[in-house]
């Protein structure tokens, strides 16, 4: 369970970074982040996510990517 200062991806303010500290699901959804760089230790930025449900956006590298809000739900990260 994640400490108070870790949220979802999916409760994180459009704007604010944070650093991936871990992520909630079986090999598939850590194997597909990880090809999307998607990783424990990395840094992202949540761009823009539609009001429940909808896509969430993100910056990780110099990489735009869009994913799921489930899949933005299940990885956790720390705001910086």
């Amino acid at each position: 369970m994640p400490d108070k200062k870790q949220v979802p991806l999916s409760r994180l303010e459009a704007g604010r970074s944070g650093r991936v500290v871990g992520i909630q699901g079986g090999r598939g959804v850590v194997n597909r982040l990880n090809a999307l760089n998607i990783r424990q230790g990395k840094r992202i930025t949540k761009l823009n996510s539609v009001f429940m449900r909808g896509p969430v956006t993100i910056e990780v590298g110099n990489a735009r990517v869009a994913i799921g809000y489930g899949m933005a739900k299940r990885i956790i990260v720390e705001p910086i």
